[in-house]
């Protein structure tokens, strides 16, 4: 039988399509036209379970009878409240298979507060997540179903290792020159789980198809920003979160790092160079992870800031007395000379702990521009 549609049915559904093309690809989001700021909050190692009957870790004596990952729930809507972030971004061990029995019911509760709230977010994998009934695959294909969220599979039309491989761009505000332009860049890789390879122990890692994908896609998002119309002369800065940490984060002590270092680098046991195809990329000025959730600091290494966001779940291990915690990131745009919004021009960063304030902590700037567009450097020293 033959199909007929009318003109305005066709036009319905392409119009359907590209909105459903724009959820996906994460186009929409832009700075706020007011305040010239993107805020987004990091949420690293929910390790939910079943909800109410799904009890607590590391916690005193007394508060255990009436802890479970409620309490995480809770803490989740005090900090979208509070924050009011542009985006949420979820980097891993968002379940924790272990515990968990049904992994769909899980998932749907943990990210039920950003979905109720109708906040934009995006979601990677950590090493927990498919240890239920899902395989990694079926967490993601879940996870990209579900409302509000700007999470994908993978990029389209590319042969990559893991799941949750894509980028999202944010563009300038409405009204401003660079309305069209993604002028925050924003990268999620999957960092495995566990080695595959026989001979080498440990975690997994980022794969070379990833890195291809990654070097790929900066330098076409830097050509465009850097190609007319309105061509600007420096790269949009770009951020990076995956779970698992790199080797090079173990670079930092005391002495050169923001937040506390309280347990060993779990990052995998070979060094796949990553970081090296970051700092070569140009245009990463800060990478995020969870994983190890005692550790909250951010360090620079070759220009580029290394931070942890510290253990935000109740059913993950962390520390009796030292507050479950989150990591906000603004970046802030600066003014042309015209009075219009320009790119960026500062990224600073801060947590939230789940005390009895909501007390903010370890405020710093992760990345800034000089007033000729280049970042700042310190003083040269004078020549003797």
């Amino acid at each position: 039988m033959e199909i007929k549609f009318s003109n305005k049915t066709f036009f319905l559904c392409f119009f359907l399509l590209i909105i459903a093309t724009m959820a996906m690809t994460g186009e929409g989001l832009k700075f706020n036209k007011k305040t010239g700021e993107f805020k987004i909050v990091q949420v690293a190692d929910m390790h939910y379970a079943d909800g109410r009957s799904t009890g607590c870790l590391d916690v005193f004596p007394n508060q255990e009878a009436t802890c479970s990952d409620l309490n995480t729930t809770d803490f989740l809507y005090r900090v979208f409240r509070a924050e009011n972030p542009d985006l949420v971004v979820f980097t891993g061990d968002n379940i924790f298979g272990f515990d968990t029995t049904d992994p769909v019911k899980s998932m749907n509760m943990a990210f039920a507060p950003a979905v109720a709230l109708k906040l934009p977010w995006a979601a990677i994998l950590g090493n927990h997540d498919q240890e239920s009934s899902l395989s990694r695959e079926g967490v993601m294909r879940h996870i990209i179903t579900l409302p509000h969220t700007l999470s994908r599979l993978n990029p389209d039309g590319s042969e990559i290792d893991g799941y949750g491989n894509y980028n999202i761009e944010i563009s300038g505000p409405e009204g401003s020159p660079l309305v069209n332009k993604s002028v925050l860049n924003l990268y999620f890789l999957d960092s495995g789980d566990y080695s595959t390879v026989p001979s080498i122990p440990g975690y997994g890692w980022i794969k070379p198809s990833q890195q291809v994908w990654f070097q790929k896609t900066s330098s076409r998002l830097q050509k465009m920003y850097k190609s007319a119309p309105h061509a600007q002369k420096e790269s949009a800065p770009g951020l990076v979160y995956f779970h698992i940490p790199l080797p090079e984060y173990s670079s930092f002590d005391s002495s050169n790092f923001t937040g506390v270092r309280q347990e060993g680098i779990s990052s995998a046991s070979i060094n796949s160079g990553f970081f090296a195809t970051m700092v070569e990329a140009g245009d990463v000025k800060a990478a995020f992870t969870g994983h190890d959730h005692l550790n909250d600091f951010c360090g620079k290494l070759t220009g580029i800031e290394l931070c942890y966001a510290g253990g935000f779940g109740y059913h993950a291990y962390g520390k009796a007395g030292w507050s479950r915690r989150t990591r906000v990131v603004s970046a802030l745009l600066e003014k042309t000379t015209d009075g219009q919004w320009g790119g960026v021009k500062s990224i600073k960063t801060w947590k939230r702990l789940d005390d009895q304030y909501l007390s903010t902590i370890d405020s710093q700037v992760l990345w800034s521009k000089g007033p000729t567009g280049r970042r700042k450097k310190s003083p040269s020293p004078t020549p003797a």
